[in-house]
């Protein structure tokens, strides 16, 4: 897939320095960029899931519980 993307002068620039810091193409850069938003959403996503289902049932287990039930110890 190839995707078109509009710059401005000095966005492009910054873009291309800093691509070039990092020893990688412009196209890699974006590409690393668009993945890391992707799975922050999806890591903020899982952690407001995981909170709600801790605040409405707040019962922790300690290591050794865990393992004491998983026959680990």
């Amino acid at each position: 897939m190839t995707i078109s993307l509009r710059l401005n002068k000095a966005d492009s620039i910054l873009f291309k320095k800093y691509a070039e810091l990092n020893g990688i193409t412009v196209s890699e850069l974006v590409r690393r960029s668009v993945i890391e938003r992707i799975e922050d959403e999806y890591d903020l996503k899982a952690y407001k899931e995981a909170l709600a289902e801790f605040e409405s049932d707040p019962i922790v287990y300690s290591l050794n519980e865990v393992e004491k039930e998983l026959g680990l110890k």
